[in-house]
């Protein structure tokens, strides 16, 4: 799975999350593993500032959308 709204959310999540703490690794590994409520669960454990919590989700919601039309 490498469609183009899942490298876009960890490329966002490796610039804001600059060290590789368990945290992101799981976060990461939930979006290997296909799973969006997962990675939107392990979100409510980062300090993001609204405007990047925004951005996240929309994220999170172009990776839903792709999945329903794959």
């Amino acid at each position: 799975m490498t469609d183009q709204a899942t490298v876009s959310l960890l490329r966002w999540l490796r610039r804001q999350l600059r060290q590789p703490t368990p945290q992101r690794e799981h976060l990461e590994a939930a979006v290997a593993n296909d799973d969006p409520s997962e990675a939107r669960r392990l979100l409510d454990l980062f300090d993001f500032t609204e405007a990047q919590r925004r951005h996240v989700e929309g994220l999170i919601e172009e990776w839903e959308r792709s999945r329903a039309h794959g």
